[in-house]
């Protein structure tokens, strides 16, 4: 009987230790919400329709989160949306949002575009496309197509 008491003191110390343990882990659970970012005001894009200028697409919506020079210019205000269940684990990231404004070579907005991540691609929400940055062919492909890059990187490694 003596064996029988110490382990219901053992059971009861290690209950007494399980439930603190719980109750101070559920104060770290936060469930937390980030956003960063330019949130896109709807009354503000109302603003800047196709045709506005660079100054007033700059008055409406404010600065760019950041700007790119290809054939014209483009204002990109983006968003994201994150979220971490616990204080310390690594945020996720749920959402994000892309404004584009193209602009034309006399400095006037050429077309307006919203991407988001829709199946892990960028997605341009206002005409419905996803665009493409030319064919994309795989090893085998390039190799057999006869020409490019892993051909000659095969060559190279070859010694030929």
């Amino acid at each position: 009987m003596r064996y029988l008491g110490s382990n219901r003191k053992v059971l009861g110390c290690t209950a007494l230790a399980l439930a603190l343990s719980v109750a101070s882990l559920s104060g770290c659970t936060t469930s937390e919400v980030f956003h960063n970012g330019y949130v896109v005001d709807k009354d503000a894009l109302e603003l800047v329709p196709v045709g506005s200028s660079r100054e007033q697409v700059l008055l409406s919506l404010g600065t760019p989160s950041t700007t790119a020079t290809f054939d014209g210019e483009v204002f990109y205000y983006i968003s994201q949306t994150r979220t971490r269940s616990v204080a310390f684990m690594k945020q996720k990231l749920v959402e994000q949002q892309v404004l584009a404004i193209y602009f034309d070579k006399q400095g006037v907005v050429a077309q307006r575009a919203n991407y988001t991540m829709k199946d892990g691609k960028v997605f341009d929400m206002i005409s419905r496309t996803t665009p493409t940055g030319g064919k994309d062919l795989t090893f085998l492909q390039q190799i057999l197509s006869g020409g490019g890059g892993a051909a000659n990187s095969i060559k190279n490694m070859l010694g030929g």
